[in-house]
């Protein structure tokens, strides 16, 4: 198993890892059509965007959660 140290690493990895290949797949889909080779089409373009969505989430992921964090408010407090 992994540290939980490296947690955001890893939801990272995790969700670069799906929505990278969720998305390529709809985009490969709304591009090109379901053809005979579909799947080495997105296949080659998961491996791209993957490339590019992994060090990207890590870079922006502390500006998303400072975002979130100014437009969240807590109503744990309210009676």
């Amino acid at each position: 198993m992994i540290s939980s140290k490296h947690q955001k690493i890893v939801f990272s990895f995790f969700m670069a890892f799906f929505m990278s290949g969720a998305m390529s797949l709809v985009i490969s889909i709304f591009n090109i059509g379901i053809v005979t080779n579909i799947i080495v089409i997105w296949l080659n373009a998961w491996g791209v965007s993957f490339i590019l969505a992994f060090p990207t989430i890590i870079i922006i992921s502390p500006f998303v959660q400072k975002l979130v964090k100014l437009v969240i408010y807590d109503d744990s407090n309210k009676n």
